[in-house]
């Protein structure tokens, strides 16, 4: 007995954490709702300010999620060569992002609700990135070049596959934005480590 209203205590403090705020809310809602949310950029102490706090879990299935996520590509789809954004990024501080797959016919453009990183691959991939939120600021980044990925859609179905190349790239970029890591920031600690390329092999047939 004691169990069963522990796990009821447990699931009731859960599912508080993912109601939104009445501020979360007035944001997700303001204005023309099918439309796109304005992106915030570092060049605003209060805007930075958001992008550098941690995020928490959303509920896929409240409706001010579906609004939220119709929104976020409306502003990914306004920018110019944008290939993914993360909720902190038109200003709401929840687990949602969307990327552009690049590993799938049509290059579509998918959401992804709570999404985590359950096993990345040692091998990296060096490429350059730039950020929608950060004016002008572009270098070569180290991101693992295959990761496994576990989220949510709408429905609240749970989904679980491996994903590399650039699409888990920006995968990773977009992860890190839910954490309060801006790429400004992850430059400095990258320098500080050493990387060594290493030969890679294939068997032949």
């Amino acid at each position: 007995m004691k169990k069963v209203s522990l796990l009821l205590i447990l699931f009731s403090v859960f599912a508080f954490s993912q109601r939104y705020t009445k501020q979360e809310i007035s944001r997700i809602n303001e204005g023309n709702v099918n439309s796109a949310l304005p992106i915030f950029q570092t060049s605003d102490s209060l805007q930075h300010y958001v992008l550098l706090t941690q995020s928490s879990d959303a509920n896929p299935k409240d409706q001010h999620t579906k609004i939220l996520v119709n929104r976020m590509k409306l502003a990914l789809i306004s920018t110019f060569g944008g290939v993914g954004i993360a909720a902190p990024q038109v200003g709401i501080n929840r687990n949602i992002i969307w990327a552009k797959r690049f590993d799938k016919e049509n290059t579509p453009l998918e959401y992804f609700i709570n999404p985590k990183i359950i096993w990345r691959s040692e091998v990296l991939h060096l490429g350059p990135e730039g950020d929608l939120s950060i004016e002008v600021f572009r270098d070569d980044f180290y991101r693992s070049h295959v990761i496994q990925l576990e989220y949510f859609d709408l429905n609240g179905k749970k989904f679980v596959e491996i994903v590399e190349g650039f699409t888990a790239v920006i995968l990773q970029h977009e992860i890190d934005h839910l954490s309060g890591i801006l790429i400004s920031d992850k430059i400095k600690n990258q320098k500080l480590k050493t990387f060594e390329k290493v030969d890679a092999y294939k068997e032949l047939k």
